[in-house]
């Protein structure tokens, strides 16, 4: 997702190749356990209205869904041919989940709409103007006290993780991978107001350091809390 849709990108940067994304995160990336994690970790309440931000061809959406049955899902993706194989499998899936076409740094959506919002793979498609751009949007649309939870390429800490880590830069982009694999992530989500900034988990894989993070919106009383 770009905020110009001249420079859009897709999720394997060329459209062509849009039809093998769920097999290639299914063979070469642990997408069970880091999505698992990500939903888990997102503690969701009842009745909550949650956001699949980059939504892609709605694996993690499903996944949410499934986890979180009275739970309000949306989807939100800038590429409509994507979002038609999101829109399939869910429909094969009989669930209620909203999909819409749009743009990380332009949400469609109201102020404090979104009691969570979970976001794979998506930042390190980014410029940094851009990445800026769709957490100050993402802060704006979640309540206050809600949650952002993300899983992204991370800074190796170490030789072989960063010579993995060179494949997704050649692919995705020296210039947008840059501020991930600087680890400048953390301080980009305080940049944009976000508080409680943590790592949640780590998974070295054949790309490289894959890496969970959640942050807070903090409510109006200074603390973070659920609620319906």
């Amino acid at each position: 997702m770009r905020n110009d849709r001249s420079r859009y990108v897709f999720a394997f940067k060329y459209g062509f190749l849009t039809p093998l994304y769920d097999w290639a995160m299914r063979h070469f990336l642990p997408e069970d356990r880091f999505k698992g994690q990500l939903v888990r970790q997102a503690e969701v309440w009842p009745g909550w209205r949650i956001l699949d931000l980059g939504c892609g061809t709605g694996t993690l959406t499903l996944r949410i869904k499934k986890a979180h049955r009275d739970a309000e899902v949306h989807g939100l993706d800038g590429d409509p041919r994507i979002l038609k194989i999101a829109q399939a499998k869910v429909g094969r899936a009989e669930v209620d989940i909203t999909f819409r076409q749009g743009m990380a740094s332009e949400l469609p959506y109201p102020d404090e709409y979104f009691d969570c919002i979970l976001s794979s793979l998506l930042l390190h498609h980014l410029t940094r103007e851009d990445k800026i751009s769709a957490l100050r949007e993402a802060f704006r649309v979640l309540r206050p006290g809600g949650q952002l939870h993300v899983a992204d390429w991370g800074q190796g800490e170490n030789r072989a993780l960063r010579a993995r880590g060179l494949m997704v830069r050649v692919f995705d982009g020296f210039l947008t991978t840059a501020d991930n694999v600087k680890g400048l992530l953390p301080g980009l989500m305080r940049s944009a107001g976000f508080e409680d900034v943590e790592q949640t988990a780590h998974y070295p894989t054949a790309f490289g350091s894959l890496r969970l993070f959640r942050a807070k919106k903090r409510d109006a009383g200074g603390t973070a809390k659920p609620g319906v």
